[in-house]
């Protein structure tokens, strides 16, 4: 999915070996727990077929995101331009060119490192896909 490999017949394989022994046991509902599941939606649902029910629960995650900023006053003012940051505990430039690709999005990517007092983003791992 990363690669962007979204309808290749090495990706439908990985899904089928994922999905085939649960299809078998006759499971009825699929919920996606991985942010990188939503770009296969149409693969899962053919290679699980019609009885299965697949749920994507990241509109609600992002719905719940945005209550979270706005709670903490970290939303940007009606009407005023945002900015789009990717933060990943990976490699930020490789994060950036997959948003890109994916989801057609471009912005400054920070690579996220947790230590003792939490979360921390680094300075000099950064990576600007503007321009």
């Amino acid at each position: 999915i990363e690669a962007g490999e979204l309808e290749t017949p090495k990706t439908r394989l990985i899904l089928e070996e994922a999905l085939l022994p649960m299809l078998e046991k006759g499971i009825d509902t699929v919920v996606l727990g991985c942010t990188h599941y939503p770009f296969v939606i149409p693969l899962i649902e053919d290679v699980a077929g019609p009885g299965v029910r697949v749920i994507d629960p990241s509109p609600a995650i992002a719905r719940q995101a945005g209550r979270l900023l706005a709670e903490g006053e970290l939303t940007a003012a009606s009407g005023a331009p945002g900015t789009l940051t990717f933060v990943s505990s990976g490699d930020a430039a490789a994060l950036a060119r997959m948003a890109q690709r994916l989801i057609g999005e471009t912005g400054e990517a920070r690579r996220a490192e947790w230590d003792v007092g939490g979360l921390r983003l680094s300075l000099t791992d950064g990576w600007s896909g503007r321009g």
